[in-house]
């Protein structure tokens, strides 16, 4: 059965702590200078050597516009021809990287992220995606998962169409609220007509896949202004839904600082919230995916779930497993093989990398046994709410009991409370332990407390 989740307040107070969202374990806060160049083509040439899929990560990072709520890498202009050399150094990029792999590795997957990648002209997509088909093999529409995240106020029909054109066949689309006073707040004015006119298109032109994204904890949100945006959702009947919690966190994102603190709605509203927008989203036959995430039955993100075949990346939930990630631009984060590795964070530092043909590596992370092993571990706790103990110890050659000795306390707190059941064989989370999943999977991390000060709460 697909898992269902429970809401109990109680518990999320007691254990809504800091925790890592769980993209990548170990996390990027452990990334480290030693991971070079060098270190990572060390990796690609391992990779190769096993084969398999690939999947690609095109950050771009322009806006035209800033919203307040906003914590990721992006620069806000409304000159659309400095997008213009980043292009071009994305395209090198794409070179340089395409020339380290097997040009008979497949591309499965491939997503487009931001910032906001409709800032781009038609023109100037269609030229990113040809150079990219010249350099690596995608997949064919009908098995590639090809997703890109899209601003409705920053898309037509025409682009729709466009996007459909070049290849992609799964849509993003950003909502967050449709109260005209929590957009006034955040500065992001986004009407019902220019959202549903997106989502309407993306229908039209054979996207396999439509989601919307929305944000609870937003200034002024109260729970009946947000059941007004989820019945327009519900009405539209989107494929996915992401409903995220805003972290206010104006002390590490500047921006956020144009939000009067005041405004936010309290703790208590915030668990009403969330917990109503649960109840009505299952009510309406929404599966829980898990971290923010739901689906309708039919689709393939709830049926690899029950298949237990989900997989966890940077993007978030993905239906395929085991690809390595290539990561391009701008503080886009890569795995190869047993290996994380993030680029430069700024412009200057991109241009002048590529510029003299060198990747534009910042830093990253060799993954040693013990973090392959609590990587899969907290992979399949995210992915599957259980884990099969026996799989994990014939995997790793280890008695699970005597290896993990430290952490069973845990596991017997988290089991008192409800949240799991557990024996030498298997873990299984509990509906209550699903909204807290963050949390369980905390008691396999191996690093330090303080590395955790700079995440956001679990709800």
């Amino acid at each position: 059965m697909n898992p269902s989740v429970r809401f109990d307040a109680d518990l999320i107070r007691r254990y809504n702590s800091a925790a890592p969202r769980y993209t990548s374990y170990p996390t990027a806060l452990e990334f480290h200078d030693g991971m070079d160049a060098a270190c990572y083509e060390k990796h690609i040439a391992l990779s190769n050597e096993r084969g398999g899929p690939l999947s690609l990560y095109f950050h771009l990072p322009f806006c035209d516009t800033v919203c307040f709520y906003c914590a990721c890498n992006k620069i806000v202009t409304k000159n659309r021809r400095h997008a213009e050399p980043y292009l071009e150094n994305l395209k090198r990029e794409v070179s340089l990287q395409a020339a380290l792999f097997d040009s008979n590795r497949q591309v499965e997957q491939l997503h487009w992220g931001g910032g906001t990648p409709t800032f781009l002209s038609h023109q100037q997509m269609r030229s990113l995606m040809q150079h990219t088909r010249e350099h690596f093999n995608l997949a064919a529409d009908d098995h590639g998962e090809f997703s890109i995240e899209v601003d409705p106020r920053e898309a037509s029909a025409e682009t729709v169409a466009v996007l459909r054109e070049i290849g992609f066949n799964r849509i993003s689309l950003g909502l967050q609220d449709f109260n005209p006073q929590v957009q006034i707040a955040v500065n992001r004015i986004q009407t019902e007509e220019e959202t549903f006119a997106v989502l309407d298109a993306a229908r039209r032109e054979g996207f396999r896949s439509v989601s919307l994204d929305l944000i609870y904890g937003l200034p002024y949100q109260t729970v009946h202004s947000f059941d007004a945006t989820l019945d327009k959702v519900i009405a539209a009947s989107p494929d996915r839904l992401s409903v995220f919690n805003y972290a206010h966190l104006p002390e590490r994102f500047k921006v956020q600082r144009q939000i009067n603190a005041d405004t936010l709605p309290s703790a208590e509203t915030k668990l009403d919230i969330l917990q109503h927008t649960i109840d009505k989203l299952t009510e309406a036959g929404y599966v829980y995916i898990g971290m923010d995430h739901f689906a309708k039955p039919d689709d393939e993100l709830a049926q690899v779930q029950k298949d237990k075949r989900l997989y966890r990346n940077f993007q978030g939930y993905s239906t395929h497993a085991d690809c390595d990630l290539i990561g391009f631009g701008i503080t886009s984060i890569g795995k190869v093989g047993d290996a994380y590795v993030q680029n430069v964070r700024s412009l200057n530092d991109y241009d002048t990398a590529i510029s003299t043909d060198k990747l534009p590596i910042l830093h990253g992370v060799e993954l040693n046994t013990d973090d392959k092993l609590r990587r899969d571990i907290i992979s399949r706790l995210m992915c599957d709410f259980s884990l099969d103990i026996a799989t994990i110890e014939q995997h790793y050659n280890i008695d699970f009991a005597d290896y993990f000795h430290a952490v069973f306390p845990q596991l017997e707190q988290f089991a008192r409370d409800g949240l799991l059941t557990y024996n030498w064989d298997y873990i299984e989370v509990l509906p209550a332990g699903r909204l807290l999943i963050r949390h369980i999977c905390m008691a396999f991390d191996h690093y330090s407390e303080q590395s955790r000060e700079r995440f956001s709460k679990v709800i």
